[in-house]
């Protein structure tokens, strides 16, 4: 996926350039001087003129503020990050300076947050043209579940309509769990530790560990992936201090707790699945997350397929890859196709039949090993 910059004034010589500065108004210079460089220990570069000082410029923290009697506009809020904002400001995170600005006290690397999960029986389908939104770098993504289970998760359907470059860069996440897909196509991506670029075809999928960095170079046109992770929201951090790919390789590194796993589909082995009629392909996510997530493609290897199981599961989810099955729930029939999806609450009853000859089904779970067969 390429990105262009439209045409315009020629850009500055960066070299040429030896600082920035933010514009703080007052309407006394003295008191918010005072402010910033006793209570907030900046330090002062410059004040003119000396006679009846106008303007000062004061640095602290790696932020230059420029402050300027009179002047009408500035910033309004401004961020000091910390280690421990609570004990930096014993026991205060917010200040306002005699001129009005803000100030607070932030964390400088803000902790991964884990919500409390709000289980919900959830059914998406179809991927007609308005259930698709545009996402970051040109991504489109459609949402498999709304409610994020109370934020607990987020589940995407993510298309890339244009091939080639992906202008993204390397970064890590703060996460519980993360699995890719790759439904369509192909995607090349680089992770930390794991050597040369990664080439993911249909069927393939990866497990990103909590904190490696990685970034995706290139795709296909229409390439999709399906992307299940937990926390629904949480923090993605930019490393620009390391290129991606490189040579270093590390097998079975751990990364809080998860090593990486790369499962290619071509030549894995299928096994049986829970249920009579039925067999799956397991990726290794289980035991590379000690059992925290188990992540299985599964299909009907008889006529006759059908399974009614429950799970004392915190999520469980399934995604048609091809075919059509059905879902049985309290008595209702739920029938599913191509794209789409379910999510079913734990201990919650369920059948699976009516299974097609070219069902592949993609189920996600947490905790990985999910007991329960009823019939």
């Amino acid at each position: 996926m390429t990105s262009t910059t439209p045409p315009g004034p020629a850009a500055i010589q960066r070299a040429r350039v030896r600082g920035a500065q933010m514009l703080l108004g007052c309407d006394e210079l003295e008191p918010t001087l005072s402010f910033f460089l006793q209570r907030l220990h900046f330090r002062i570069e410059a004040i003119y003129p000396a006679d009846n000082p106008t303007t000062a410029m004061i640095s602290g923290y790696g932020l230059q503020l420029r402050l300027v009697r009179g002047a009408a506009v500035g910033a309004s809020l401004i961020y000091l990050l910390c280690d421990d904002p609570i004990a930096t400001g014993g026991g205060q995170t917010e200040f306002v300076a005699p001129n009005g600005v803000r100030v607070q006290l932030a964390a400088a690397d803000p902790p991964m947050v884990l919500p409390v999960t709000q289980q919900a029986l959830v059914i998406t389908r179809g991927s007609h043209a308005d259930s698709w939104v545009a996402g970051r770098a040109g991504l489109q993504y459609r949402d498999l579940l709304p409610q994020r289970h109370g934020g607990a998760f987020i589940a995407s359907h993510i298309r890339i309509l244009e091939g080639g470059p992906v202008p993204d860069y390397v970064h890590f996440h703060k996460i519980r769990f993360q699995v890719i897909y790759c439904r369509k196509g192909w995607v090349r991506v680089a992770y930390e530790g794991q050597g040369p670029a990664l080439l993911m075809q249909p069927g393939d999928c990866v497990l990103q560990p909590p904190l490696i960095r990685h970034r995706v170079l290139e795709s296909s046109a229409g390439a999709e992936v399906v992307e299940i992770c937990a926390p629904a929201a949480h923090v993605t951090v930019a490393d620009n201090s390391m290129d991606l790919p490189n040579a270093d390789l590390q097998p079975g590194r751990d990364f809080g707790g998860q090593q990486f796993v790369f499962h290619v589909a071509s030549g894995a082995p299928w096994a049986p699945w829970r249920g009579p009629g039925f067999e799956m392909r397991d990726t290794g996510i289980g035991q590379a997350t000690r059992g925290l997530a188990g992540v299985r493609v599964m299909r009907p290897h008889a006529a006759t397929a059908s399974v009614t199981q429950a799970h004392a599961t915190e999520f469980c989810f399934y995604f048609v890859l091809s075919g059509t099955v059905s879902f049985v729930l309290d008595g209702q029939t739920e029938h599913l196709g191509n794209d789409n999806s379910i999510t079913i609450p734990g201990d919650m009853p369920y059948s699976l039949t009516n299974a097609s000859a070219d069902l592949s089904l993609l189920e996600v779970t947490l905790p990985a090993d999910v007991p329960g067969l009823l019939s």
